[in-house]
């Protein structure tokens, strides 16, 4: 290998940390894209959220912004799928990967908005968790995500670390 060569790190331990290093930069990008979106939509700076027929009001003030915001919300989950791939051979550790990178970046994107909004201002405050599909059950409070992202890290860190046991014993 050439000095100047990346290395690829080789303990599934160390692939599991930069899979979480991965997500959780991109949960602290999410978190400053709506900080930049609510300013687009002329949402004041702060804890509050309309309800969701105000932000729907305010999208169709800006006709390009919802399906914007819905192919980034497609090219998110193509990244994370994307890295999940590329971070072990196995299908199980990839699914393993694909869990883990999905449960930190929202965990993390929770914790980005309330760091620079100070959003949400409780557990129990509603949030739009998604726009593709659209639908009314994508309308629920922070904690519905955060106990399923919570959940997918744990199974997904299971998941990835089990299949790279097996990949080394055999």
């Amino acid at each position: 290998m050439s000095p100047g060569a990346a290395r690829v790190p080789r303990t599934g331990r160390s692939r599991l940390a930069v899979l979480v290093l991965f997500a959780a930069a991109m949960g602290w990008l999410e978190g400053v894209v709506v900080v930049y979106i609510r300013g687009l939509c002329g949402m004041a700076h702060g804890p509050t959220v309309p309800p969701p027929s105000e932000v729907t009001r305010q999208f169709s003030r800006l006709p390009w912004l919802l399906p914007t915001e819905q192919t980034r919300e497609a090219a998110t989950l193509v990244m994370i799928a994307t890295v999940a791939w590329l971070s072990t051979p196995r299908p199980i550790g990839r699914l393993g990967a694909f869990l883990l990178v999905f449960g930190v970046w929202d965990i993390v994107y929770y914790v980005a908005l309330y760091a620079l909004l100070r959003w949400p201002p409780s557990l129990g405050t509603m949030d739009v968790l998604f726009l593709i599909p659209p639908g009314p059950w994508w309308y629920q409070p922070v904690w519905v995500p955060l106990v399923i992202a919570s959940l997918m890290s744990l199974v997904g860190a299971r998941l990835f670390a089990r299949s790279e046991a097996t990949q080394a014993a055999g």
